[in-house]
Parts: structure tokens; C-alpha cells; sequence
């Protein structure tokens, strides 16, 4: 039934003027509007288009013999009949767009998926349409901000997103109430009995330490779209961060992540809580079982003030190919692709989190502390060139702290040098 509703909520757009229209047709920067005009003549238009996506996309799932990459298509075939369209279909997941698509845009896919943080190198290599029009105002008003910044580069919007990417927190209810969990600081002052770590935390992975600079207030370019911004976290607020993460390393309390020890140590009954994503979410649940849960990040506190720890927030999109011949025709099956009925699609068959909160998830506790991390907790993983210069250096931080190498003597001049790191593209002052 709701397909049916979408199918004829998209067929009267259409015939009332371009709903889903929106982008140029030549150039990566190319900004359009709305394509309203119809034309006078009922001829079917024949296009072929090319879309690419991961391999789970593709292949059997349930009711969908052929995988539902080749549903989604067809049912946006079936909801146009101004255009007759062939599919040519091709595997590349997310992560891999950017190196994939740039090998040869003039011959990579009409539409395809990616992570929001390749947009800047998508877009230099002339690879990623900028969106407009009635596109663009439909990501706007019906995603967060935090997802719409995320495909938001030069002012200009350049993909449609159809799920979240960040991180959470797990915990084993026998050992936490719901309202220990929303302080770190509470959680790591209870005793959980010998031999039980209270928390675990991948600290040396550069995609999760800037939780504790954010929880103490710092900024990473501004709000993630500033390079000239630049980086505070070698302020005071930000050495008290790397002092606190001291302390919290030496802890007896406290378990390094490494390679999946957290979900061994849950299972063992040996641990508190635990911080990862949504992919750890079915090996976690099945050793916890009923003492199962997940939510927001925990606030910390450091020098005396109570902070939220935040996450690094981006989005997997679809976007459109400039060089394709049928821009008007890639655009709107980019944003049906990104639509409330293939994000319905992707949570009941792959697990996929929604962007939109009108997706059905219902007490999904993974699907919903994913949600609240995004709008409540969670910070713009900054969508610049400059941030090529962040990972290494801050990697660098975590493994110094788990090594010992940090020490509260020298947390002022090891952050400062990590900071000289990130600044490191001399774009940022």
C-alpha cells in the first residue's frame, strides 16, 4: 500500500510540473533549477542510464530474487511513463566511488552511491552534479540539517542521502540503569565487580578521539565548513580533553578496542559499554541478549563543565554523473532512490538506517539511538579538502595515549603538535 501511495503521489508531481527535477546538464558546479516544461507531445523518450551500487544492493533479498537496486529502478520506470528506460547496472560500494568513478568519468555510471566525505575530490574531477531546484528544496526540508550539511559543499547541494554514518554507544543493561548512561563520568565511578571493564573505546582510531575534544567544547573548522577556522583543540578546553583521555586510558576500568575485543568481552559479562556503529549492532545483540542496548553518547566532564560527547556525522548519498546524456531523468531517480519508500526498502531487507523520520523503524533501539546521535550529539565530519590533514595526526594522539607516551606533564605540548598536524595544508590559520 505504500508503494502504491508514493507511485501516485510521484505521478501527479510529475503532471503538475517537475517535482523531481533539478540539475544541469553539463559541469560539476552547474547549479539549475526547476525543469518545469513538460513539453505539448505524448512521445515516450527512450533513455538508457547507468546506475551503480554495492554488491548487497544486487543480490538476492527475500522477496527480491534480483536485489532491490533492480526493484527501486523498476518501480521508478514504472512511475514514468513519459520515459522509457533502460537499466545498466554495475557493483560499486560507497567507499569505493571516488576511486572507481574518477577512472574515467565519462564513462562511469549516471547514478551511483557514495560517501559524503568524497564530494570534494568527486567534484574537482568533474564526477558529481550539483543539485538545485526542487531537488534540492526536498533534501532540505525533509532531512536533519546535519544530513543536509553533510552533501552540502560550496553552498551547493550535491547528493541526495539515504542513510547516516556515525558512531553510538552500547551498554550491557544488567550493569547500567538508563539514566547512569547518559554520563560517562557516573558510569566510570560505578564498580562493576573484578575483572569487569566499565568502558571500552576504540582510542586510537582518529574517526572516535574527537568525541572528547567536542565534549569539552573545542571546534574542528569552525562548524565543520570553515577551513579558516581552523583547529582549537590545542586550546585549554582541548588540553584538558587530552588529559582527561590520560586518565581514562590508565584506568583499570577502561578497555582499548582492538579488533572486535569489546563484543568478546560482552559476551563474557566482563564489560560495561561499549562505543561503535550500527554494523556491530546483530554480533553484540546476540551476546548480550536480553540485556541489550544502545544509545546517544554519554556527556563527560572535563575541567568542571559537563559536556556532550559527539560523534563525527556524515551520510552515504546518491548522486548524479554531469556527463550523463538524461540529466533530468538521473536526478529524479537519484532523489526516488533516496525517497521514503527505498529507505523502507533498505531498513526491512539490509538494516540500513533511515535518514528520514518518516521511515517506518519501530522499536528498533539501534535505529533510534543512531537517529539521536545524529540530530543530539553528533558533530559535521567536515566535507573539506583540508581535513585530509585530521587523521594522522589525531591517530597519532590515541596511540600515543594507549602507549603511554602522553602523560599529564606533556598533554599541552603533545596536543599543540597535533594541531600543528591537522593545520599541517597551511589552507587553515
Amino acid at each position: 500500500m505504500k508503494r502504491k501511495r508514493y507511485l501516485a503521489l510521484v505521478m501527479a508531481a510529475v503532471m503538475a510540473g517537475g517535482l523531481l527535477a533539478g540539475c544541469g546538464s553539463s559541469g560539476g558546479d552547474s547549479s539549475t533549477g526547476d525543469n518545469s516544461e513538460q513539453g505539448g507531445s505524448d512521445e515516450v523518450k527512450d533513455v538508457t542510464l547507468t546506475v551503480w551500487g554495492p554488491q548487497e544492493d544486487q543480490a538476492p533479498l527475500g522477496e527480491y530474487e534480483e536485489g532491490i537496486l533492480k526493484a527501486m529502478c523498476e518501480a521508478f520506470d514504472e512511475a514514468h511513463p513519459e520515459w522509457n528506460i533502460t537499466f545498466e547496472y554495475g557493483v560499486c560500494g560507497e567507499g569505493d566511488a571516488r576511486d572507481q568513478v574518477t577512472k574515467d568519468v565519462e564513462e562511469a555510471a549516471d547514478v551511483y552511491m557514495f560517501a559524503n566525505d568524497q564530494i570534494p575530490k568527486l567534484v574537482e574531477a568533474g564526477a558529481l552534479a550539483r543539485l538545485g531546484g526542487d531537488t534540492e528544496t526536498w533534501v532540505k526540508e525533509n532531512n536533519d540539517e546535519s544530513m543536509v550539511q553533510s552533501v552540502t559543499y560550496n553552498d551547493g547541494v550535491y547528493g541526495v542521502p539515504f542513510t547516516s554514518n556515525t558512531w553510538f554507544m552500547y551498554y550491557d543493561k544488567s550493569k547500567y540503569t538508563e539514566d547512569e548512561v547518559k554520563s560517562l563520568d557516573t558510569m566510570m565511578a560505578k564498580d562493576l565487580g573484578e575483572g569487569v571493564y566499565n568502558f571500552a573505546f576504540p582510542m586510537t582510531n582518529s574517526w572516535y578521539i574527537e568525541a572528547f575534544y567536542f565534549g569539552a567544547g573545542c571546534t574542528l573548522f569552525g562548524d565543520g565548513t570553515d577551513a579558516s577556522a581552523g583547529c582549537d583543540f590545542d586550546s585549554e578546553a582541548g588540553i584538558a580533553a587530552t588529559e582527561y583521555m590520560v586518565n581514562l586510558a590508565s584506568s583499570p576500568k577502561f578497555s582499548n578496542e582492538l579488533d572486535g575485543s569489546s563484543i568478546a568481552l560482552f559476551k563474557e559479562g566482563k564489560l560495561g559499554a561499549y562505543c561503535s556503529g550500527s554494523w556491530d549492532a546483530s554480533a553484540i545483540r546476540e551476546a548480550l541478549g536480553e540485556n541489550f542496548g544502545a544509545v546517544k553518547l554519554p556527556t563527560v566532564n572535563i575541567n568542571g563543565t559537563e559536556g556532550q560527547m559527539r560523534s563525527f556525522a556524515g551520510s552515504k548519498a546518491i548522486g548524479v554523473n554531469p556527463n550523463c546524456e538524461d540529466t533530468e531523468v538521473a536526478v529524479a531517480l537519484a532523489l526516488y532512490l533516496g525517497s521514503e519508500e527505498c529507505q523502507q526498502i533498505r531498513y526491512e531487507t539490509r538494516g540500513i538506517i533511515p535518514t528520514l523520520d518518516s521511515v517506518e523503524i519501530g522499536d528498533d533501539v539501534v535505529a533510534q539511538a543512531q537517529m539521536d546521535e545524529i540530530s543530539e550529539a553528533s558533530f559535521l565530519q567536515p566535507v573539506l579538502s583540508e581535513m585530509d590533514s585530521y587523521w594522522t595526526p589525531a591517530e597519532t594522539m590515541g596511540n600515543e595515549i594507549i602507549q603511554g607516551d602522553v602523560t599529564l606533564d606533556n598533554a599541552a605540548e603533545k596536543t599543540k603538535t597535533m594541531v600543528e598536524g591537522i593545520l599541517s595544508s597551511g589552507l587553515a590559520e
